[in-house]
């Protein structure tokens, strides 16, 4: 029971528990009890709104909708209206509850990107190295990254080549080779060699503490809506005040005055948003979306254009096998694959294993084991089985090796590359024997999706760290006609904020824990549930599960159906007000005539709400 007490949510559900029971017993007078039961759902469910409401007053004269309410309360109690009292208590806490059950937890993305930094780094000096924490690498050391490790701090490579996994910071769905000159960022992985790099930029000013910055600075940044009833609460108070100060001077009532109070107070008003944004979330739900942020359905029916990550966005974000080219006469596109897929089999690369993966579905079978197998860092692999010694890799590995490549083979590699493709040469016995072009495939749905969600009225952006050519490719088989390609998170980020300064609220929609700055600083959020990354969940407001991008177009139907719905139940509950308070000035209603007819409003309000749960456009 003490735990029970301490959780303020918990607490809510309670009181609210007890003081729905107590208040019909008031009603219809059950059980004779010496005290009024609505007394009950005053003090659980009232006191804590008048605590609310003088604080508030006191320390920031922050007028609220809650003053009324405790006016109301104060002056029914005082007359003897006690279940008016009460009822008014319960339906404001009730609604409270309902409002707080949409707001947004607290979010540990930043926890998260914290701990992918590196906590040390492999410094050489002379023939010696040593390991000492990452804070204390300067500008100018030279450090070792030995295979599997991260990189501590952003540099140039001295020594040595890789691949280097950098999806941390440009979303990149392949590791990328490095050789000496190249530049390696903090965060991350190198896949294979051993290389040694000059430190360059260190401590604060790394890339992925300026992410972690950016995540911060954009969570911070994001304004907060505020409930229509407390946006209101200065005008319905003062307007409240003077109408039941003016009746009471003209008919010398006080229950007419108590009366106005009782349905000026905004019960139907504070329910209109929170019961319609559950029950959207609650649609939502059905299929595959989870809402993390109560007002994040609000902002995204405001939202004019969609910025979409490439990898693993639009794309499956996984390599898969697209053109097979033979130029040996002896070999047929199949029994290339297959020499392939034996060379590959050992790799632990990216690539490799889509090669094998590939052959394995055309196939049905493992391809053969190789009797011997190297792998040959930043370049490619060596495999030699029966008397055939293969070479798979790139252009590089082909001249390393003496291996001339024919003109229609480079001409073939190149279209592939102009069309996002990354290229891996095969050369049997010395002799070039053909090329497998690999890329990021296009998910099936996308361009249906990008085409209905321009059928909205909403514009749509490709935002991407790959290059200009596989961009471009990518944009114009989903249909998007805006692009920036070579994007590092801050280019994201600055991107959604200039169109955002210009009037165009953004909807970014991404899965990387490069993605995580702009989906934070986006007016809303998505991020993909099943390949994304823990950090860009975090970030986001809205998550699709199952990674089904065919959803949004109805998330942004759905958006705007509830700001419909929430804008009827404002219309009608002000409408009922007006009714009401007019009935209260000619003596009709009484307080506890004037609570039950909020309570109507009340449940019209949540009934009107409900029927978004079912709705499908």
């Amino acid at each position: 029971m003490p735990d029970l007490i301490k959780d303020e949510e918990k607490r809510t559900v309670l009181f609210l528990a007890v003081s729905l029971p107590a208040l019909i017993v008031s009603f219809f007078d059950l059980g004779k009890l010496p005290v009024d039961a609505a007394w009950l759902a005053i003090v659980l469910c009232g006191i804590p709104i008048v605590k609310g409401a003088v604080v508030g007053l006191v320390t920031k004269f922050d007028i609220k909708a809650d003053v009324l309410v405790s006016i109301a309360l104060i002056a029914s109690v005082a007359i003897g209206q006690v279940f008016a009292a009460g009822e008014v208590a319960f339906i404001m806490a009730l609604g409270a509850w309902l409002e707080s059950r949409t707001v947004a937890k607290a979010r540990a993305g930043i926890e998260k990107l914290v701990h992918l930094t590196p906590t040390v780094a492999r410094v050489v000096r002379g023939e010696e190295e040593t390991v000492v924490p990452a804070e204390e690498v300067k500008p100018g050391d030279i450090l070792r990254v030995l295979a599997g490790e991260t990189v501590a701090v952003d540099g140039a490579i001295v020594a040595g080549q890789s691949s280097i996994d950098q999806s941390v910071m440009t979303g990149e769905s392949l590791p990328v080779d490095k050789s000496a000159g190249d530049e390696v960022y903090s965060g991350t992985v190198n896949q294979f060699g051993t290389f040694d790099m000059v430190a360059q930029k260190v401590g604060e000013d790394s890339a992925l503490q300026r992410m972690i910055r950016l995540v911060e600075s954009a969570d911070a940044g994001k304004a907060k809506i505020v409930g229509i009833a407390d946006r209101w609460a200065t005008w319905i108070v003062v307007t409240a005040l003077l109408a039941a100060f003016v009746t009471w001077l003209a008919t010398g009532e006080i229950i007419r005055s108590v009366t106005i109070l009782v349905v000026f107070c905004p019960c139907a008003l504070v329910l209109a948003t929170p019961t319609a944004i559950m029950a959207g979330i609650g649609n939502a739900t059905k299929y595959g979306i989870l809402v993390r942020v109560g007002d994040a359905l609000e902002r995204l029916a405001q939202v004019r254009r969609i910025a979409f990550d490439k990898t693993g966005t639009l794309t499956y974000g996984k390599p898969a096998v697209t053109k097979i080219r033979s130029c040996d006469p002896a070999l047929d596109e199949d029994a290339l694959l297959g020499l392939a897929a034996i060379s590959e089999l050992r790799s632990e690369h990216p690539l490799g294993k889509a090669v094998v993966d590939y052959y394995r579905q055309t196939g049905g079978r493992l391809p053969a084991q190789p009797e011997d197998f190297r792998l040959l860092a930043g370049r490619g692999v060596y495999a030699a089985v029966g008397n055939q010694e293969i070479f798979a890799g790139n252009e590089a590995l082909m001249a390393e090796q003496d291996i001339p490549l024919p003109e229609a083979l480079v001409q073939a590699a190149a279209e592939a590359k102009a069309e996002g493709s990354t290229v891996i040469y095969l050369a049997r016995n010395k002799t070039a024997a053909g090329m497998l072009a690999l890329s990021d495939t296009l998910r099936s749905d996308a361009a249906k999706t990008v085409e209905a969600i321009h059928q909205t009225g909403v514009q749509t952006i490709l935002l991407t760290g790959d290059a200009p050519q596989t961009a471009s490719h990518v944009a114009r088989l989903a249909g998007i006609a805006d692009m920036r390609a070579g994007c590092l998170p801050e280019d994201k980020l600055e991107t959604i904020r200039a169109y955002q300064k210009g009037g165009e609220p953004v909807c970014m929609v991404g899965d990387g824990i490069n993605d995580a700055p702009a989906l934070k600083a986006a007016h809303v959020g998505i991020a993909m549930g099943g390949i994304g990354s823990d950090i860009a969940i975090d970030a986001a407001d809205i998550v699709l599960v199952g990674d089904d991008i065919r959803e949004i177009p109805h998330l942004l139907k759905l958006a705007k159906k509830t700001m419909r719905t929430i804008r009827i139940n404002l219309t009608a509950s002000m409408a009922l007000n007006a009714v009401a308070i007019i009935l209260a000035i000619s003596g009709i209603l009484t307080p506890v005539l004037g609570a039950l007819v909020h309570n109507a409003g009340s449940v019209a309000v949540i009934i009107n709400s409900s029927l978004l749960l079912k709705w499908r456009r």
